[in-house]
């Protein structure tokens, strides 16, 4: 097979398995509160739905080893505990979301029935298809991605052709913060560090030992479908600011998407939309289950109980949580999501520097660093802002969430010139 190939092949693959379809729900739910600060909003998203993202794809083309090398720097145990975190939070929060998507858009509508009905149904063929690794599902992902990327294109062109002349005004306080923090809601960011060494395997199985090449073929294949994924995130975004107008103040994230899929595309079209979706919900959710499930198999030597067993408690976890509606489900994740993505980012980009910039006492000061001062941004979660505000007014930016930024940068320079003094 030619590189030119490969890097398409793997671009569309990497393209696939970051293409969460519950993830098109925020875009335009943003596109919906920000009006003629659209643009400002998706700057902000794209820096943690598709810039962030590919800097861990090209980390894991500098390592090309696995996702617990990316935090083995600060230490191995580190590492360890934070890939189980990590693979915890995504089976509590974003798994379940699949869940209760299909049913807000394709259950609920047709059929009336409970959300826990659903989440019951849906949980129980997801632990189905994770005991038995059917071929079926990976060969309806290949054929659902592409025809779910067509029609969600097409309502895009079709709406931008002619859009309104009003524009509903947004209510976005910080427009581009707005955007940013919402991107954490993707889990993209964490879908690099796990996608990466997937493409890593993939290409060791191809026979590939050459490190460059396998450099080469990961950063373009990035590009690629960091790409594909800014046309469809910038598309909805924007369609939905121009569309405001058109949805009351009362609209959900998930009726939006149905409600411009009925207005571009008709009723039927509509509706093909919302099954497609789910369908690649499920898709998504048993790709979670067997990832997680194949970790801790891995961790206690190949053992097929322990596959089981984890499988087993992920589906339950999904029912339970999956029985909530996706608003309930996105508010309960900012906190999970403010603790580990200022560690996610400080590893990602740490990874991506040279190694004479980061050594593993850098590694450390930097993640310690954003690990403290996101602590204050998990609290006010909790907490009433009033009895935070005299930390908060002392660290920059904390009063967007974004507290860790500064210092974390200020620990690593710090750090890198003391060593290079102390190497005089």
């Amino acid at each position: 097979m030619s590189d030119t190939k490969r890097v398409f092949l793997f671009g569309f693959a990497l393209f696939a398995g970051f293409f969460g379809a519950g993830n098109l729900i925020l875009p335009p739910f943003l596109g919906f509160n920000s009006g003629p600060d659209w643009w400002l909003v998706a700057i902000g998203f794209m820096i943690t739905t598709t810039v962030i993202p590919l800097l861990s794809l090209f980390g894991h083309a500098k390592l090309q080893g696995t996702m617990l090398d990316f935090g083995k720097k600060v230490s191995p145990k580190f590492s360890l505990i934070y890939c189980v975190v990590m693979f915890l939070i995504i089976i509590v929060l974003p798994a379940p979301r699949t869940a209760a998507v299909t049913h807000e858009m394709a259950i609920a509508p047709l059929f009336g029935t409970s959300p826990l009905l659903t989440s019951c149904i849906y949980f129980a063929l997801v632990l189905l298809f994770a005991l038995n690794r059917s071929k079926a599902l990976s060969i309806l992902g290949k054929y659902l991605t592409p025809i779910i990327v067509i029609m969600v294109l097409t309502i895009v062109v079709l709406g931008l052709v002619s859009p309104p002349d009003l524009m509903r005004l947004g209510n976005l306080k910080t427009p581009l913060v707005d955007g940013l923090l919402e991107g954490y809601q993707t889990y993209d960011a964490i879908a690099g560090i796990v996608m990466g060494s997937v493409i890593i395997i993939s290409l060791n199985k191809e026979g590939l030992k050459s490190y460059s090449e396998k450099k080469k073929i990961i950063a373009k294949s990035g590009f690629i479908a960091m790409f594909g994924l800014f046309i469809i995130y910038a598309g909805l975004i924007a369609l939905v600011a121009f569309y405001s107008n058109s949805f009351s103040e009362e609209t959900t994230r998930t009726s939006l998407l149905l409600g411009l899929s009925k207005t571009m595309i008709g009723d039927i079209g509509g509706t093909f939309v919302s099954v497609l979706v789910s369908l690649a919900c499920f898709t998504t959710a048993v790709a979670i289950v067997v990832s997680l499930a194949d970790f801790f198999k891995e961790l206690y030597n190949q053992s097929e109980k322990t596959y089981l067993i984890v499988a087993v408690i992920c589906c339950v976890v999904g029912v339970v949580m999956g029985s909530y509606d996706v608003g309930f489900i996105i508010d309960i994740a900012i906190p999970a999501l403010l603790f580990i993505y200022p560690i996610s980012v400080s590893l990602i980009l740490l990874n991506v520097l040279p190694d004479k910039w980061a050594t593993p006492i850098v590694f450390r000061a930097v993640v310690i660093t954003a690990f403290v001062f996101s602590i204050p941004d998990v609290l006010g979660y909790f907490m009433p802002k009033e009895s935070l505000k005299s930390i908060v007014d002392v660290i920059p930016l904390a009063h967007y969430s974004l507290g860790w930024v500064l210092p974390a940068l200020l620990a690593f320079i710090i750090t890198v010139l003391i060593q290079n003094l102390l190497k005089k």
